[in-house]
């Protein structure tokens, strides 16, 4: 009971963070656990999530976008497009979760989507206060989110998945 109580009150809203920093991270993380059938997802309308191609098709998006981050034309995550696809996919990851634990998909979709929405912007406002104002590199910077992003991600799917 505590461990449900702790993925809906802490693991799903970090899932939906995390997807606000990288918005492929946290989805390629989730359809591995699916794939490995640690996220019980057989006979619902998530079962796409743990398929080879799943996993392939994320895998590769959250690769390219944790090199495209470095890139300087990579738009802002709170542009208008990037901002829209991050509370899509954190409610997607939400939604997926609260599958996983045959729990409400909408109440998954709410946590996800919202917590993708502050993540991108905490996200933003952090990154640019490390490196316009206390003049960490704009790299390293970049890379501690990356790790991070991976980090709590995995944390919160083995949070979710027990």
């Amino acid at each position: 009971m505590a461990l449900a109580i702790l993925a809906w009150l802490v693991a799903i809203p970090a899932l939906g963070a995390m997807t606000g920093l990288r918005s492929m991270t946290p989805m390629a993380i989730l359809c591995y656990f699916a794939y490995r059938h640690h996220l019980w997802l057989v006979g619902t309308w998530g079962f796409w999530a743990m398929k080879p191609a799943s996993l392939l098709i994320f895998s590769v998006l959250a690769l390219l976008e944790l090199i495209g981050d470095k890139l300087p034309m990579t738009p802002n995550r709170t542009a208008p497009f990037p901002l829209i696809a991050r509370i899509g996919f954190g409610g997607l990851a939400g939604a997926l979760a609260a599958t996983g634990l045959q729990g409400s998909v909408i109440e998954g979709i709410f946590l996800g989507a919202l917590s993708a929405f502050a993540g991108a912007f905490l996200g933003f406002h952090l990154r640019h206060w490390l490196v316009q104002d206390q003049g960490f590199p704009a790299m390293a910077v970049a890379l501690v989110e990356d790790c991070v992003a991976i980090g709590l991600s995995v944390l919160a799917m083995g949070i979710i998945t027990g």
